[in-house]
C-alpha cells in the first residue's frame, strides 16, 4: 500500500493555527554550539591503541606530565584510555554556573566507551573562547562483547555517549534584551504570505504599526515605550499570538521508501490517467544431471540451469479523470482509486507534471 501523507487542513481554521513561538525566533535567542577534546579514562581495555593513536599517546603523555609524572622515552601501552571529543549546546542566557549536557564521541579505535570517565575538558565556542568545562561519568547507550574464537555482539553504538548535566557553565554570552529598541523576528520556514500574516496580528494585539515585514523571513518590531526595560514581557505576549501559515504547495517523494507527502494547497487541472499492468517473471530452477548407465568413463553429475520466463499482460486499469480544482482530499481519494502502488504513484504524479496539469512543485528526496 503507498504511503500518502495529505497535510491538509482537515480541521478548522482556528485549529489550524500556529503560535508565533512555534514558527520563528526572536534575535538573540539562540543556542551556541561548543566542541573541546579529551580524555576518557578507565575503560576494560576498550580503549585506543596507542600504536595506532598517536594523538592519544601524546595527550596522555602530555596530561601525566602536567600533573608531575615525567613519562617522556617510556613505551606506554594501556587501553584503558580513548580520546574523545565533546560537543554540547550552550542555552540562551545561561549564566554562570549553570549545568549543560554534553556527548562524547570517540576519536580514535577504541572499542567502547562503557565504564569510562571523561577527564576535566574545556568546551570551546566558534570563537576559540572556553564557556564550559565537562567532566563526569560517561553513559553508553549499547554494548560490545566479543568471545576468544573472535565473534563479536554489538547493540547501538557503544563509541558514543552522553553526560547529563556534565558541563559546567564557565562564561556568559554577553546579550541585553532588555535595552533593546528593535527586535527583529525571524521565521523558521520563509514565506512572504506568513510573514504579512504575522506583522498584521502583532499591530493588532498591541493597537499601533510596531511591526513591519521586511521580507519573507524578517519581521522588524519596534519596541513601544510602554515596555522600554521590559522587552521580555512584551516578547512573551507576541509569542502566544496564533496565525495561519501559508506554503507552497509542493509535493514530496522519497522514492526509498515509496512515501508521498502532498501540501494542502497542491490543486491539478482536469486530466485522464491510465496505468498498464504488464508483468515480466524470470524463475531460475536449477536441476541435477546424472550420467546414464553406459556414460563414458569419467562422466560426472553436474548441475544444468533451467529458466522459465512468463510475461503476463494483464488487463490495463481503465481511463480514470481527475477533475481540475479539486481539493487535497479528493485528489488523494481520486489517485487511491486506481489502486495502484508507490512506484506507480510517484511516476503518475511526475507525469502529470510533466503534462502541466500538476500545480506544485515536485521535490524529489
Amino acid at each position: 500500500m503507498v504511503l500518502l501523507i495529505a497535510m491538509a487542513a482537515a480541521t478548522s481554521p482556528a485549529d489550524a493555527a500556529s503560535r508565533i513561538k512555534d514558527i520563528a525566533d526572536f534575535e538573540g535567542i539562540r543556542e551556541n554550539l561548543l566542541v573541546g577534546y579529551g580524555l576518557v579514562v578507565g575503560l576494560q581495555g576498550t580503549g585506543d591503541s596507542l600504536g595506532n593513536s598517536a594523538f592519544t599517546q601524546q595527550s596522555l603523555i602530555g596530561m601525566l606530565e602536567r600533573l608531575g609524572v615525567n613519562t617522556r622515552g617510556v613505551t606506554l601501552n594501556t587501553k584503558n584510555i580513548a580520546a574523545v571529543m565533546v560537543t554540547g549546546n550552550l542555552p540562551a542566557f545561561a549564566r554562570h554556573r549553570t549545568r549543560v549536557d554534553v556527548t562524547v564521541s570517540a576519536l580514535g579505535d577504541s572499542k567502547s566507551l562503557l565504564g569510562g570517565t571523561l577527564l576535566v575538558t574545556p568546551m570551546l565556542g566558534a570563537d576559540g573562547e572556553v564557556y564550559a568545562v565537562a567532566q563526569g561519568q560517561v553513559a553508553v547507550g549499547g554494548f560490545s562483547a566479543e568471545g576468544a574464537s573472535g565473534s563479536q555482539v554489538t547493540k547501538a553504538v557503544p563509541t558514543s555517549a552522553r553526560i547529563p548535566s556534565g558541563a559546567i557553565v564557565e562564561r556568559e554570552v554577553g546579550f541585553e534584551l532588555a535595552s533593546m529598541d528593535v527586535v527583529n523576528i525571524t521565521l523558521r520556514n520563509p514565506d512572504l504570505t506568513t510573514s504579512r500574516r504575522v506583522a498584521q496580528a502583532v499591530n493588532a494585539f498591541i493597537g499601533s504599526p510596531i511591526a513591519r515585514a521586511m521580507d519573507p523571513v524578517t519581521i522588524k518590531l519596534q519596541v513601544p515605550g510602554g515596555f522600554a526595560g521590559n522587552v521580555a514581557s512584551l516578547l512573551t505576549d507576541i509569542e502566544q499570538l496564533r496565525i495561519t501559515t501559508d506554503q507552497v504547495a509542493r509535493v514530496i517523494i522519497d522514492e526509498r521508501t515509496g512515501t508521498i507527502v502532498m501540501g494542502e494547497n497542491v490543486r491539478i487541472d482536469t486530466v485522464a490517467i491510465a496505468q498498464g499492468n504488464l508483468t515480466i517473471r524470470i524463475t531460475e530452477t536449477p536441476q541435477m544431471s546424472q550420467p546414464g548407465a553406459f556414460a563414458p568413463e569419467g562422466a560426472e553429475t553436474v548441475v544444468v540451469a533451467r529458466t522459465d520466463i512468463k510475461i503476463e499482460d494483464g488487463e490495463a486499469k481503465k481511463l480514470a479523470i481527475l477533475q481540475g480544482g479539486v481539493s487535497l482530499q479528493e485528489l488523494v481519494s481520486g489517485l487511491n482509486a486506481l489502486g495502484i502502488g508507490p512506484r506507480d504513484m510517484i511516476s503518475i504524479l511526475q507525469a502529470i507534471k510533466a503534462a502541466g496539469a500538476l500545480q506544485a512543485e515536485i521535490q524529489v528526496m
